[in-house]
């Protein structure tokens, strides 16, 4: 259930993340809220982090028994692991913020996929 959940949760971030790379004006939700519209370079690197994202999407759900491993159980808890911890650190960084938009949607959204990917990464 958590990794459904989880999984969910990170395919909101991606739908997002995909929207502002696109130049939607809903970079205030993202980077700090520094950008409406974010600039051309940035968006590139928001297709890069589209990507990682679905990248983890699918680790948590193949975490939860919810799709064929591609790598060893151990490698999968690790990596599961890894995005878990970034996002923890990703909560912080959002709750810091200057930007409110970015600290009321964007740190209740990371430290609830965060917790997600732990629980899910430990219960493996």
């Amino acid at each position: 259930m958590t990794a459904i959940l989880g999984a969910f949760l990170f395919v909101i971030v991606a739908i997002m993340t995909i929207l502002v790379a696109c130049g939607l004006p809903l970079g205030e939700f993202t980077m700090g809220g520094k950008y409406k519209i974010l600039p051309k370079k940035l968006r590139f690197m928001a297709v890069i982090s589209f990507a990682i994202q679905i990248f983890a999407i699918i680790i948590i759900l193949q975490a939860g028994g919810l799709l064929t491993l591609w790598f060893s159980e151990k490698a999968t808890r690790y990596i599961c692991i890894f995005f878990a911890v970034y996002l923890s650190l990703n909560t912080v960084m959002n709750f810091l913020s200057n930007s409110k938009k970015e600290k009321y949607f964007a740190t209740p959204l990371s430290i609830a996929a965060a917790i997600c990917f732990w629980i899910t990464a430990l219960t493996m």
